[in-house]
C-alpha cells in the first residue's frame, strides 16, 4: 500500500473518530449550546485540512477510442476567510494547496513506455464562494457552498520546450473553475468543525499540444479540462 493511500485511510479513520465521540452531544434533544456567538462575528478565520479524486474531461476531433485515467487520491491543505453577510449568507474564501496524480493510458501505442503518461500537477488555489446554511439546530447546521475560482497548476509544464516526443506531458497553468458541494457544520465545546465534500469543474481549456499536429499524445484532443470531487475537514 502506497504512502499515499495510508495517510487517506488514516484521514478517514480520525474523521470517524471525532464523529462518533460528538455525535451524542450534538443530537440530542435538549443540547447544551456551544460557541453561540460563533455565526454572530462579521469575519471568521479557520483551516482546512482533506483529500481529493481529480480527473480529466477529454474532448475529441475523431470517435476513436478514449484516453483511460488512472486516478489517485490526493491530498488538499489551506485557510478560510469568512465575511457573514447575514444569517444565512456568507461569503468565503479558501486558498488552498491541491496536490494529485493521474496517469493516463493512450490505446493503439504498442511501446509501453510512450503508451503511458503521468501528469503530477499541484495547485494553489484561490476560490470565491457563497455558503448558504439552514438554521442552526442545536449543535448543527447543514448548507451547501458553491462559487468560482482559479488555480495555478505548478506542475503544468506549458513552457518547456519539450512534449510528448520527449516524454513531457504539457498543461496550461491558468486554469479557472467553479465548485458546487454541501457539508455540515458542527459546533463543539472549542471550535467549529465542518466536514464537506465538493465538486470542482474547470471552465478553461488546459490542453497545450504537441508540436506535432499529428502526435498520437494531442492530436486527436480539442480541449483537457480538470474535473474532481474532494472532501475537506474545517476547523474554524
Amino acid at each position: 500500500m502506497s504512502p499515499l493511500n495510508k495517510g487517506f485511510r488514516l484521514f478517514l479513520a480520525l474523521g470517524s473518530l471525532l464523529l462518533a465521540t460528538t455525535s451524542r452531544s450534538q443530537f440530542n434533544e435538549k443540547p447544551v449550546l456551544n460557541l453561540e456567538n460563533e455565526d454572530k462575528k462579521f469575519l471568521n478565520w479557520g483551516y482546512y485540512l482533506g483529500f481529493n479524486h481529480y480527473d480529466f474531461k477529454f474532448e475529441y476531433e475523431n470517435d476513436v477510442p478514449n484516453i483511460a485515467v488512472d486516478r489517485s487520491f490526493g491530498f488538499n491543505v489551506g485557510l478560510i476567510g469568512e465575511m457573514r453577510i447575514n444569517e444565512f449568507v456568507d461569503i468565503r474564501i479558501e486558498p488552498g494547496l491541491f496536490y494529485t496524480s493521474r496517469l493516463l493510458r493512450y490505446p493503439g501505442i504498442e511501446d509501453p513506455v510512450d503508451a503511458e503518461r503521468e501528469v503530477k500537477s499541484t495547485y494553489i488555489s484561490v476560490p470565491l464562494l457563497v455558503k448558504l446554511s439552514a438554521r442552526r439546530l442545536g449543535n448543527w447546521k447543514p448548507y451547501v457552498v458553491g462559487g468560482v475560482g482559479t488555480a495555478l497548476n505548478l506542475g503544468a509544464n506549458e513552457d518547456s520546450l519539450d512534449d510528448n516526443s520527449s516524454g513531457t506531458f504539457r498543461m496550461k497553468r491558468q486554469v479557472y473553475n467553479y465548485e458546487l458541494g454541501f457539508g455540515i457544520d458542527f459546533y463543539l465545546e472549542y471550535f467549529k468543525f465542518s466536514p464537506s465534500i465538493r465538486g470542482v469543474f474547470a471552465i478553461s481549456d488546459e490542453l497545450v499540444p504537441d508540436v506535432d499536429p499529428n502526435s498520437p499524445w494531442t492530436g486527436n484532443l480539442t480541449a483537457i479540462k480538470t474535473r474532481g470531487i474532494f472532501v475537506n475537514f474545517t476547523f474554524e
